[in-house]
C-alpha cells in the first residue's frame, strides 16, 4: 500500500465515528452480507441509486437466492427481473459470471482480486467491494461516490475518467485504508458520497470530513471532481412496429446480444424511410388493416439520444410462420410479460393494450374493419 498522505490520518477515524452514528447498516444486501449478495448489489448499484435498487434486489434474491439458482435460469428470466433497471449488459454479465462460477469455482465467488476481476462485469472497484464488505479484506474501492469524496477532500483536479486522474484517486483510496474495519470504512465512504457529499448542494456543515477537506477550505466544492468534457450527443432515429392481431397478440423480436437493449425483446424495427405496410407484407405476408402513428418518444443513452417513432399496425389474422424464425414470439397483451423488455417498449405495449378492446377499450376489429 502507498504511504498515507496528509491529512489521511484523520480521515478514517472521523469517517468511522460518523458511520457508527449515521451510516446505513440495514440495507437488504447487508442482511447477511454474503459475497453473492454483495456482488449482485454492487452490479445493480452501478450508475443507479440505492432507493431504486432495493426492490429490484429483493425480487432478484427471492428468485435467485444463490449463484447456482442464477446460473440455472434462462437469460430471458434474468432480463425480465432486470427490466426497468437499465444498463442491461450488467444482467447479461451477471448471468454469464454465475454460470462460470458454477463450472469453474463450485458455485462460490473466489476470494482473490485477480480471480474476481476475471469474471464478466467485475472490475477493480467491484472486486474490492465484494472482498471488503463481505469478507473483511483490506481492499480499496473507487465508485462514483468515493471518487467525489476523495476528489474534494484532496482537491484532485481533472475528470476522473482520465487515466492520470483515476490513477491518482486509486492511490489515495489505497493510502487512506485503515488497518481495521475496512468493510465499514468502505461502506462509510459510499454512504457519505450518497447522503452528504452529493454532486449538487453538498451538506458540508454536517460532514465529518469538513475540517480537513481542501475543497471546503476554499469554498470550491463544486469544482471537484471536474465534470466530463461536454460533447454533443448524436441523435439516432428508429421506427418500431407494434404489429397486433385481433386477440391482443403483438409481435416481439429478440434484440441482438450486443448493442442497444442487447438480448431483450423489442418491437420489430424497420428503416425510417421504409413503408411499414410493405415491411408487414414482406415479413408476415399480411396487409395491415390500419397503420397508425403513435406519439414520438425519446430515450437517452450515455452516448446518444434515440428518437423512437412507434407505429401501430393491425392485421386480421396471425401468420402460421414468420420470416425472422426463432427470434420472434407473439405476446398476448392480456397476460403479464415474462421476458425482458426495455422500459420504452413496456410503455408502448401498455399503450397498445389501452388502444385495443383490452381493459374495456374499443377495438378496430369491433369497428367493422376488414382486410
Amino acid at each position: 500500500m502507498a504511504e498515507a498522505p496528509e491529512p489521511a490520518a484523520s480521515l478514517a477515524p472521523a469517517l468511522l465515528a460518523w458511520f457508527d452514528r449515521e451510516g446505513r447498516k440495514d440495507l437488504p444486501w447487508q442482511r447477511p452480507a454474503t459475497p453473492y449478495r454483495v456482488w449482485v448489489s454492487e452490479i445493480m448499484l452501478q450508475q443507479t441509486q440505492v432507493a431504486v435498487v432495493i426492490p429490484f434486489f429483493e425480487r432478484f434474491m427471492a428468485r435467485f437466492p444463490s449463484v447456482a439458482d442464477l446460473a440455472a435460469a434462462h437469460l430471458d428470466e434474468v432480463l425480465h427481473l432486470w427490466s426497468g433497471l437499465g444498463y442491461y449488459a450488467r444482467a447479461r454479465h451477471l448471468h454469464a459470471a454465475a454460470r462460470h462460477l458454477v463450472t469453474e469455482h463450485g458455485g462460490e465467488l473466489p476470494s482473490e482480486p485477480a480471480a474476481l476481476q476475471a469474471l464478466p462485469g467485475i472490475g477493480r472497484s467491484t472486486a474490492g467491494a465484494i472482498l471488503s464488505l463481505a469478507l473483511g479484506q483490506r481492499q480499496a474501492i473507487l465508485d462514483g461516490n468515493v471518487k467525489r469524496v476523495l476528489a474534494r477532500y484532496y482537491a484532485v483536479p481533472g475528470w476522473p475518467g482520465q487515466a492520470a486522474v483515476a490513477q491518482r484517486l486509486w492511490g489515495l483510496a489505497e493510502a487512506c485504508l485503515p488497518a481495521r474495519r475496512v468493510g465499514d470504512y468502505n461502506q462509510a465512504l459510499m454512504d457519505l458520497g450518497a447522503t452528504l457529499c452529493t454532486r449538487r448542494a453538498p451538506a458540508c456543515t454536517r460532514c465529518p470530513l469538513a475540517r480537513d477537506c481542501l475543497a471546503f477550505a476554499v469554498g470550491s466544492q463544486a469544482a471537484y471532481p471536474a465534470p466530463k468534457p461536454r460533447r454533443e450527443r448524436p441523435v439516432r432515429r428508429t421506427r418500431l412496429l407494434a404489429i397486433h392481431g385481433p386477440a391482443g397478440e403483438v409481435l416481439l423480436q429478440r434484440r441482438p446480444p450486443v448493442g442497444v437493449w442487447g438480448g431483450l425483446w423489442s418491437l420489430p424495427e424497420c428503416r425510417v424511410d421504409e413503408d411499414p405496410g410493405a415491411w408487414c407484407r414482406e415479413h408476415l405476408g399480411r396487409v395491415p388493416l390500419q397503420v397508425e402513428g403513435l406519439a414520438l418518444r425519446h430515450h437517452d443513452f450515455s452516448h446518444f439520444r434515440l428518437v423512437i417513432e412507434p407505429l401501430r399496425l393491425a392485421i386480421a389474422t396471425l401468420p402460421a410462420a414468420i420470416a425472422e424464425g426463432d427470434g420472434c414470439l407473439w405476446h398476448d397483451l392480456h397476460r403479464p410479460v415474462g421476458v425482458g423488455l426495455a422500459a420504452p417498449i413496456a410503455r408502448i405495449l401498455a399503450e397498445l393494450a389501452e388502444a385495443l378492446h383490452i381493459d374495456g377499450h374499443p377495438s378496430i376489429y369491433e369497428e367493422g374493419a376488414s382486410s
